[in-house]
């Protein structure tokens, strides 16, 4: 059982120096009822948008709710599955990311369109970051509820959301949701995802990394 209290250190512990921000980043499942700022969410956006993408497609839309607007907020809600919504309501903003799967110019298909999305969503985290903002991404969507909702257009699909607000004091959230925020984060070490010369052969034995 975990026994921490809060606030409990969710700083990574990197095997190799990286930039703090990474190193500070984790997903947290409480949100307080603090209001972000439209500046600083509109520079959350501006961060996406200068996302390297293939083609400079920019293959990626969002749609974006906050508790300023409470029907508009519900509705992006709902797309979300019930286990994502018993969390998530608490959040002041509410993202839906979007992405466009053909490519503008030629319509063929854009096999890193969903890879782009990733990239900008990237950029916004870790901009969120950078301004003590906690961003928790959710594959689980309801995405033909969405494409319904908003009238996505039928080349392009739901495909990810997004919390955003100021994390919360853990003893706020049900039991199995304390435990997770509170318990420590964990990653599998390069030496398992690294590989060269042959998959499954770690680059560290080539002499490649450390």
């Amino acid at each position: 059982m975990i026994t921490a209290t809060w606030p409990v250190s969710k700083q990574a512990s990197p095997d190799h120096p990286i930039q703090r921000l990474l190193a500070e980043r984790w997903s947290p499942y409480g949100f307080t009822d603090r209001l972000v700022a439209e500046s600083d969410l509109s520079s959350l956006f501006e961060a996406a948008r200068w996302a390297a993408s293939s083609y400079n497609e920019q293959p990626w839309s969002y749609i974006v709710a906050t508790k300023k607007t409470p029907m508009e907020f519900d509705r992006l809600l709902s797309c979300l599955v019930e286990g994502n919504q018993v969390w998530a309501q608490a959040a002041p903003v509410l993202v839906l990311g979007v992405v466009s799967l053909k490519f503008s110019q030629s319509g063929k298909d854009n096999r890193a369109a969903v890879h782009d999305l990733g990239l900008a969503s990237a950029n916004l985290v870790l901009e969120a970051t950078s301004r003590s903002l906690s961003v928790h991404q959710m594959i689980g969507i309801l995405p033909d509820r969405a494409r319904e909702l908003y009238r996505i257009p039928a080349d392009s699909e739901a495909w990810t959301a997004m919390a955003i607000g100021y994390k919360a004091d853990a003893t706020s959230l049900p039991a199995a949701l304390h435990e997770r925020d509170l318990a420590p984060r964990k990653r599998k070490p390069a030496s398992q995802f690294v590989f060269a010369g042959s998959w499954g052969q770690s680059a560290a034995a080539a002499g490649l990394v450390r």
